[in-house]
């Protein structure tokens, strides 16, 4: 148990609730018997015979049994046979459930359970056999449910005695919150969680167990967040004619009222003694670049300096591009022609030449440099700055906590952290996985973008609608607009599965069933080239190429020297080419809803109206196709977050796994129970604010300690 579902001690296992229930079904008549159903019969047995197979080393036992409407055969084989065979003799009354079969033309239960009955047994006693809620345990190869249940029932003692098997908990609820909430206690829970009577008792429980997790998660938070508060940061306000008020000056257009309000919000909180913990999300194109560059101006101007963290070299690459397009002369302060006001904007990347590196980094330790923008190549221990005010780190799903850290401990003091997102998070994911930062939103798109009519085009069942989706493509070029083609794969083995940390999404049972490779970038690209696009000016792009190569292919797209852009997922995060108006994804159903989602901001980024054209050969009906017509049916990234979610589920909320795999809550689903989690967290933050070291609540620092073991007690420390 220990090794394969990580339960050591009896607590886990009495947390180790059910996944589902089941009846062992209506009881039925052996004449009425429908097929592939679980179904109870009460029948008496005619005939029992122990048959031999494999030269005798096999075993099976047949069993008929009656009951005057009807005859059914039982089978049982090797080891299971010795129990029935001296249980079952001919003559005996028993109840039997399990699934309906056919095995040659006959009706049967393999490896039903029974349950003898004496003369004496009545219907009731039947009814109570038939519906009983049996529990199904999250369980392995190693470890089946049946197993499980073995192991619980021997901890819980015997029906009716469990109260003193769960006499020791440590119940961390409040007992002051547990009862004016109505919830039942935990002894309670944990008994009608394993050994529910009814429907209403695992409604109870579950209610019941949500709270501990819910709260328990909430109180965690809310101490890291007054912790937060109490350490020092160096307050940094703008000067009042300085870089940012010149830059301001300086722009062709107006900030749009959610970037205003935004921005308001930021150089709030670093005007303060304290660090900014914030989180920005922003839809694909709401303009969080502009309100980042601004907060990193303002603190530059109060003579400190701002880092920007990017996932990838291309994004690093394209940030540092489009900034000091944005600054002008501004971005080049202490050099010949620069404004008096300028400050340098250093760009450090892991394949940057020595020279070019080296005078990076002297421009960072002297000052020289107000802004950098980095990949990870920002984090080694050579790279020192001169006064670091202001982390931005984009794309947080792309780092881990251990970098975001080791970039925040390079500050004299800690720094303000601004942590940006472009994958619409759920309020009660945001109160949950990102529960320590205050949450500002950017929802409204700058005016002059386009809307993005999307299509699913099912490849296998309509062919003729994948040639449509290239005479399209040549349409929008013919026109003067440029267009992307995404494949999941880069093309050299199989086994590579994209660029981005997530890749392509995980398999499913569909593409299981299809077991073709994902499409590549490299074969598209050369069936295009001779087939489709063939006199159009098509290139590749992917991870795998070196850097120079990279810019210089995004550089000819962007400058239009490119028509159609054959790439991996590298093109998901940030590039921005105003007049790439059709995006192909090729194998959409192998990448997730959010990532749909990004992808698709890529275009309509201009005058022109968006298309983004969805190509799959998954049957219709099946999740996968019903999953590409959810993306395909809303822009609104919040409402696809919502279905990306409730797919993968929400992963370790507290760990560094954020797939779905292993999740530390147990029955607290994050999108289902946002009530349950928005009224924990006030109850939460009202304990802390009362009580910050918990010290009239032992039993809730106990169930703390339980939850924060030493990897996430890290993992909220650099949060």
């Amino acid at each position: 148990m220990a090794d394969h579902l990580d339960l050591h001690t009896v607590g886990d296992l009495l947390h180790h609730y059910p996944r589902r229930y089941a009846e062992r079904g209506e009881l039925t008549r052996l004449s009425d018997l429908p097929l592939d159903e679980h179904v109870t019969v009460v029948a008496q047995v005619a005939d029992a015979r122990v048959h031999t197979f494999n030269g005798g080393r096999g075993r099976r036992l047949e069993v008929t049994i009656t009951d005057g409407s009807g005859r059914l055969q039982l089978v049982f084989f090797g080891k299971g046979v010795h129990k029935p065979r001296t249980e079952l003799q001919p003559g005996t009354r028993a109840m039997f459930a399990g699934k309906v079969s056919v095995f040659n033309r006959k009706r049967q239960l393999a490896h039903p359970e029974y349950k003898t009955l004496g003369a004496e047994s009545g219907a009731e006693a039947v009814e109570a056999f038939a519906h009983q809620l049996l529990p199904l345990y999250p369980a392995c190869k190693q470890m089946e449910s049946w197993q499980i249940q073995q192991a619980v029932d021997t901890v819980l003692g015997p029906a009716g005695h469990e109260e003193t098997a769960l006499a020791g908990l440590v119940d961390p609820l409040p007992e002051s919150l547990r009862e004016g909430r109505g919830l039942a206690t935990l002894p309670e829970a944990l008994r009608k969680i394993h050994r529910p009577r009814t429907k209403a008792d695992i409604a109870m429980a579950r209610d019941r167990l949500k709270w501990d997790e819910a709260f328990v998660l909430q109180v965690a938070l809310a101490r890291r967040r007054r912790a937060d508060a109490q350490l020092p940061a160096v307050p940094r306000k703008p000067a009042p004619d300085g870089l940012l008020a010149a830059f301001d000056a300086r722009l062709p257009f107006t900030l749009t009222e959610g970037q205003r309000r935004v921005s308001e919000e930021i150089f709030a909180d670093l005007a303060t003694e304290h660090p900014m913990h914030r989180l920005l999300q922003g839809e694909v194109g709401s303009g969080k670049t502009m309100v980042a560059l601004r907060a990193m101006l303002g603190v530059v101007d109060a003579g400190g300096q701002a880092a920007m963290l990017a996932p990838t070299e291309v994004l690093a690459q394209q940030h540092h591009r489009s900034i000091t397009e944005m600054m002008g002369e501004l971005a080049e302060g202490g050099m010949l022609g620069g404004a008096e006001q300028g400050t340098k904007v250093v760009l450090l990347t892991g394949s940057m030449g020595a020279a070019a590196r080296r005078q990076a980094l002297l421009d960072l330790v002297t000052g020289e440099a107000g802004i950098v923008i980095g990949t990870h190549a920002l984090i080694e221990d050579k790279v020192q700055f001169h006064d670091l005010g202001l982390v931005v780190v984009d794309e947080q799903h792309r780092f881990g906590v251990e970098q975001r850290d080791a970039l925040r401990s390079k500050g004299k003091q800690p720094p303000h952290l601004l942590v940006m997102t472009a994958t619409p998070i759920p309020r009660t994911v945001a109160m949950t996985v990102f529960g320590d930062l205050e949450t500002s939103v950017l929802d409204q798109l700058p005016s002059g973008r386009s809307p993005i009519a999307s299509h699913v085009v099912p490849a296998k069942d309509k062919p003729h609608f994948l040639a449509r989706a290239w005479e399209r493509v040549r349409e929008e070029v013919a026109a003067g607009h440029q267009a992307y083609v995404v494949c999941p794969r880069i093309g050299d083995d199989i086994g590579d599965e994209g660029d981005g940390a997530r890749g392509a999404a995980r398999p499913s049972a569909e593409d299981e069933a299809e077991k073709r490779p994902p499409l590549a970038v490299v074969d598209v690209a050369e069936q295009l080239t001779k087939g489709p696009l063939r006199d159009l000016r098509v290139e590749v792009l992917h991870g795998r190429m070196p850097p120079e190569a990279k810019d210089e292919v995004m550089r000819r797209f962007a400058a239009g020297e490119v028509d159609v852009l054959v790439a991996t997922t590298v093109i998901e995060v940030g590039v921005n080419v105003p007049n790439a108006a059709v995006m192909v994804i090729m194998d959409a159903d192998r990448f997730g809803v959010s990532q749909l989602h990004q992808l698709r901001g890529r275009v309509g980024r201009g005058s022109a109206a968006g298309l983004c054209l969805l190509v799959t050969e998954m049957p219709e009906g099946s999740p996968a196709r019903a999953r590409l017509g959810a993306v395909a049916a809303t822009l609104d990234g919040f409402e696809l977050s919502r279905i990306d979610l409730e797919q993968r589920r929400e992963g370790d909320v507290l760990g560094q796994a954020q797939s779905g795999v292993r999740s530390s809550l147990r029955v607290l689903a994050v999108i289902d129970d946002e009530e349950v989690i928005a009224a924990a967290r006030e109850e939460a933050t009202a304990v802390v604010a009362a009580d910050p070291e918990l010290a009239g609540y032992p039993e809730l620092r106990t169930a703390l300690d339980a939850l924060l073991d030493k990897e996430r007690e890290e993992f909220l420390d650099k949060g």
